[in-house]
């Protein structure tokens, strides 16, 4: 992904590296990146202090990080390096990474009087991967990854999905979110390949399944099958669960149904350069629902 995501238009430049992945036929968020910090778990990027990063940051990284070659998955500023001791090697470049926030104005209206408005912006700053930095700490060095029992893993998953409280239907041979009758229709597990792969498309349901009006009530106008409405939900379904399985250890891997996606996502990107940082927020919004919804830490045993 190129590095130049700088001003003038921030979010022109971050939404045409996207666009560019997709048209080489790259979906960044499907690569299961680990982290020796998380004992070779697939993970999200990391900031220096171990807090996962969040949104449109997420997808930024990934991609630099597959570009680049990068196994680690944490980044820090040169100053936070040069705090910890290390030193970014020289000829090294950064990554770009993005920062909203609203500044408040005051604007004279015709009448003479004035009016306060809250007008948003995007601030970027540059990372560096790790694997740029000499002289971290060792708990910043690469290692061998911990061996994680899959099952342990899977058993996870479930009881994430299982504490949602959604409606899981199983039977047939799709999988789909019915908005109507509220409940996710899974084919068994059986008919996956993979198990791994049964949980991610059940995360992608799951996305789904918040855009309901007495939960998220994320509406993009939808009126038919590949409209734009569709496509911009299928991006948020898309990048929830790749959010949500990098939460749970899992390795998502691309579905074959949704290869048909990529034109109309591409036709969606292309007609709003800020339509990636709204997708991905509102990915990283049905995300924190769910997460929202497990028990609390220790509630199990009475803590």
């Amino acid at each position: 992904m190129p590095r130049d995501c700088t001003r003038p238009d921030l979010y022109a430049r971050v939404t045409q590296a996207i666009v560019a992945d997709l048209e080489a036929g790259v979906r960044p968020w499907t690569k299961p990146w680990t982290s020796p910090a998380a004992g070779g778990q697939v993970c999200r990027p990391l900031r220096a202090c171990g807090q996962p990063y969040s949104g449109v940051n997420v997808l930024l990284l990934w991609s630099e990080a597959l570009a680049r070659g990068f196994s680690a998955a944490t980044w820090m500023t040169f100053r936070q390096a040069l705090a910890l001791g290390g030193q970014v090697r020289r000829g090294e470049h950064g990554a770009t990474v993005v920062y909203a926030n609203r500044i408040r104005r005051t604007e004279r209206r015709s009448d003479g009087g004035e009016v306060e408005r809250s007008v948003p912006f995007l601030k970027a700053y540059t990372v560096f991967n790790v694997e740029q930095i000499d002289g971290l700490p060792p708990e910043y060095r690469p290692k061998p990854a911990a061996p994680v029992a899959p099952e342990r893993r899977i058993a996870h998953a479930h009881r994430f999905f299982e504490a949602t409280g959604a409606c899981i239907r199983y039977g047939g041979d799709e999988a789909y979110y019915a908005p109507g009758r509220d409940h996710i229709q899974m084919p068994a597990d059986s008919s996956f390949p993979d198990i791994v792969d049964f949980y991610a498309t059940l995360g992608h349901e799951c996305v789904h399944w918040t855009r309901h009006p007495t939960r998220l009530a994320r509406d993009f106008g939808r009126k038919r099958w590949g409209d734009a409405g569709y496509a911009c939900e299928e991006l948020v379904a898309e990048l929830g669960a790749a959010f949500l399985c990098a939460d749970l250890g899992l390795d998502l891997r691309p579905r074959r149904d949704h290869a048909d996606y990529i034109a109309d996502w591409l036709a969606v990107l292309k007609n709003d350069k800020r339509l990636i940082f709204s997708a991905a927020a509102h990915a990283q919004k049905a995300c924190d629902f769910l997460h929202g919804l497990q028990p609390a830490a220790g509630a199990d045993e009475g803590g």
